[in-house]
């Protein structure tokens, strides 16, 4: 993409509304514009971040087995009062009635639709297990919306749900899960710590947050310091090994890490005081296992192989889709601005022309831009006639990994500079050597192994 066919609307001054870090950046890179309190309009540059981000949750769940669909945002009010959580769930639902006098709802939360979709169409056990999952906007009503993506009203989030015969084989389900949001958030460039956590008004006895550490989290946590360093990495993950999938979730759950709500003083003071650790953090997802609670009331059942109908136990299992935009650039930032993962980069290197209109300078960009566009890279090519320093303030701003620059002077002795955002290091090399390191930088982030990634590289509106 040309910077001058772009729409990119950068602030040079930090909006007065903006509280936090993640709500300035995302005003001022032009990311994301204020429609009303907690209600933003999505611009060119947030949109793609969000699909990207959207993309890797879709790419892992299918590839642990789960089913994408989609629900509707409104709901019947009828649903909630068989479950028995219309007058329960607080003021947060939205509650509104059409031109019938029929009351309708703003779904925060899809246990009661899902329960009905599956109790018309799954009655035996021979169809189980079964987990269903969507990627939805929904509603709730904040009393105070504020700082921005992080507690908004309308928010995009996933939200899946597994049914299962028996708690043994759910439990099955719930391991599936928490390995599979490890691998998502690490492709995002995520440390997402799993920590014990309370059910709140989903209900449920066992649950995991997953809080990324950052200082304007809005929890209180309390951890082990040998957690941090775990990673999945390349590891192989067979989703159908369930002594694999234990083993995982022994390895992440096993050290102390707890939100402020389930803490064990005790526990903690147990460890070496080294060890010990305390921080604000962010919450952008969280496993639920519920068993019956919603299955019972709204009668949905499967007959077993002795012929006996039981409740199937169910589980939910939530990302924040939106909000983890927020919460990237809470953990990635500095003052120059944002500093985006490779995996979730709305552009994967920045071009500058350092002399806009110089020729030998024009074709070189060019060439660049045309060899990163055949490796499947996309740039972002800064070809106004904006100062120098105007263009390195807007790349280091909006955050791109890698940014290219291209100079007379430079070009004189056949280099270019490539710059890591990160680090601010640069080093010399040759147009064709800059476009070889960029591509060798993101290959890892560009597919699986055969077999493993059912998109195949391609988005997940494109595959589907």
């Amino acid at each position: 993409m040309r910077l001058s066919r772009y729409f990119l609307p950068v602030l040079k001054e930090n909006p007065a509304e903006a509280q936090i870090v993640s709500h300035r950046l995302m005003l001022r890179a032009g990311m994301i514009k204020q429609a009303q309190a907690g209600i933003y309009s999505w611009l060119p540059l947030g949109f793609k971040v969000l699909r990207k981000i959207e993309n890797i949750v879709h790419e892992e769940q299918i590839r642990a087995g789960h089913i994408p669909m989609l629900m509707p945002t409104l709901q019947s009010a009828d649903l909630w009062r068989e479950s028995g959580r219309y007058d329960d769930y607080g003021e947060e639902m939205l509650r509104i009635k059409d031109r019938h006098g029929r009351d309708m709802l703003y779904g925060p939360t899809n246990e009661e639709m899902i329960t009905d979709i599956f109790r018309a169409h799954v009655g035996s056990y021979k169809d189980l297990p079964l987990t269903l999952y969507h990627i939805q906007w929904k509603f709730r009503d904040e009393v105070r919306p504020r700082f921005g993506v992080m507690r908004g009203r309308e928010f995009l989030m996933k939200d899946g749900y597994n049914f299962d015969v028996d708690y043994e084989s759910a439990m099955r389900a719930y391991d599936r899960h928490m390995v599979s949001y490890l691998r998502t958030y690490e492709r995002m460039g995520l440390k997402a710590i799993p920590m014990r956590a309370d059910s709140g008004p989903i209900g449920g006895d066992d649950t995991h947050e997953f809080l990324v550490l950052a200082d304007t989290g809005e929890s209180e946590v309390f951890y082990d310091a040998a957690i941090t360093d775990l990673t999945l990495g390349d590891r192989a993950i067979n989703y159908d090994d369930a002594a694999q999938l234990r083993a995982i979730c022994d390895e992440w759950t096993t050290p102390y890490a707890r939100t402020d709500e389930t803490h064990d003083e005790a526990k903690f003071n147990a460890l070496p005081e080294a060890s010990r650790r305390t921080s604000r953090a962010i919450e952008v997802g969280q496993i639920f296992y519920f068993g019956t609670k919603y299955s019972e009331p709204l009668n949905a059942a499967v007959q077993t192989a002795d012929g006996e109908k039981v409740p199937v136990h169910m589980g939910s299992h939530g990302i924040g889709v939106s909000r983890l935009l927020g919460a990237i650039i809470e953990a990635s930032h500095d003052d120059k601005g944002i500093i985006w993962p490779e995996g979730v980069t709305p552009f994967h290197c920045g071009i500058v022309n350092l002399k806009q209109g110089d020729a030998e300078a024009d074709a070189a960009c060019d060439k660049i831009y045309a060899a990163l566009t055949a490796v499947g890279l996309e740039p972002l090519y800064d070809d106004t006639n904006e100062r120098a320093g105007g263009k390195f303030a807007t790349m280091d701003l909006i955050g791109l990994p890698w940014r290219i620059t291209v100079g007379p002077r430079g070009l004189k002795n056949g280099v270019v500079e490539l710059t890591s955002r990160r680090t601010g290091k640069s080093v010399e090399l040759s147009p064709e050597e800059a476009v070889k390191k960029v591509a060798e930088i993101y290959a890892p982030h560009h597919g699986h192994a055969p077999g493993t990634e059912p998109m195949a590289g391609r988005s997940f509106h494109t595959w589907l």
